[in-house]
């Protein structure tokens, strides 16, 4: 691994209006270069919005091959940025919530979101594949949202090389107003900071974002159901050993970017530690992990 500066960036996936988000990632993906940033990760979902209806799959697109990723590699190649962000893509009419990698000479991957959580089964399929990519100065592998409650989803990139894990995010809240605002944010950004452990378990760092802002309503749900796309926002970034790098505001919840250097001499440093767990696994001793669970 070589020293990079990555971002987290938290912005608000509107519901539908692909064109309109496209446009904030590349307001932001140039407000990240002019900060020095050669990584910049995006929330999940974020070009189509995290949208449990039918439009969802008519949004939906290709990956690659698709418009979105076409702009998205525009952007990448103005400002010669790696970019990790989140979309709708469709394949063979299955809809998967996937995280794309494009970089200054274009596409270069994308991850797919393994474990659906509540209602998402009811639009998305699971992926089954745990990529990771090598950018040039660290290689990258992606943990969607709900993905992250799964150790074994850290465990297996990090044996396939991982050095930084992207964790993209479109965690939902519930409604809001002015008296809650705060205490909704900081909540979810308490949340979000228990995935700390995940780097901490494997030595690696992680860059953790969340979407931000109310991306519109979803009709089938009454508007104040907690399951409405509401996302209380939330960045972090954490070093190997767990100590925090850097963080979004928690003013208010509001498009934000936090800003961090992740250095090989904190990588190096956590991985020659004498309990560093990768030298300390004894994976003969977890075949339960393979076998069903029964109950009696």
């Amino acid at each position: 691994m070589q020293t990079i500066r990555v971002a987290g960036i938290q912005i608000n996936g509107q519901l539908g209006q692909v064109e309109q988000n496209l446009n904030e990632v590349e307001g932001w993906a140039r407000k990240a270069t002019e900060q020095g940033v050669e990584l910049a990760l995006f929330p999940e979902l974020v070009i189509h919005g995290h949208w449990m209806a039918e439009e969802c799959w008519s949004a939906a697109e290709p990956v690659p091959g698709g418009p979105s990723i076409r702009r998205l590699e525009k952007i990448a190649r103005e400002f010669k940025l790696v970019l990790s962000v989140g979309m709708s893509e469709k394949e063979n009419d299955l809809v998967f919530n996937c995280q794309v990698l494009v970089g200054p000479e274009g596409y270069m991957g994308k991850s797919r979101k393994i474990h659906m959580s509540e209602d998402e089964g009811l639009m998305y399929v699971g992926g089954n594949v745990m990529p990771v990519y090598d950018i040039g100065k660290c290689k990258v592998g992606t943990i969607i949202c709900y993905d992250a409650m799964y150790p074994e989803v850290g465990r297996i990139l990090t044996l396939r090389g991982a050095e930084v894990f992207l964790m993209p995010s479109a965690g939902r809240s519930g409604p809001w107003d002015e008296k809650t605002e705060k205490s909704v944010a900081r909540k979810a950004k308490d949340q979000l900071s228990y995935y700390r452990f995940r780097a901490i378990e494997n030595s690696v760092f992680a860059v953790i974002t969340n979407q931000a802002g109310v991306a519109g309503t979803v009709d089938f749900y009454r508007p104040e159901y907690r399951r409405q796309p509401n996302h209380a926002g939330g960045t972090l970034i954490f070093s190997p050993d767990g100590s925090l790098l850097a963080e979004s505001s928690t003013e208010g919840i509001a498009r934000d970017m936090a800003v961090a250097d992740l250095t090989s001499e904190s990588l190096a440093k956590a991985r020659a530690n004498t309990n560093f767990t990768l030298r300390k696994r004894r994976p003969h001793l977890y075949q339960d992990l393979l076998r069903p669970v029964t109950q009696d």
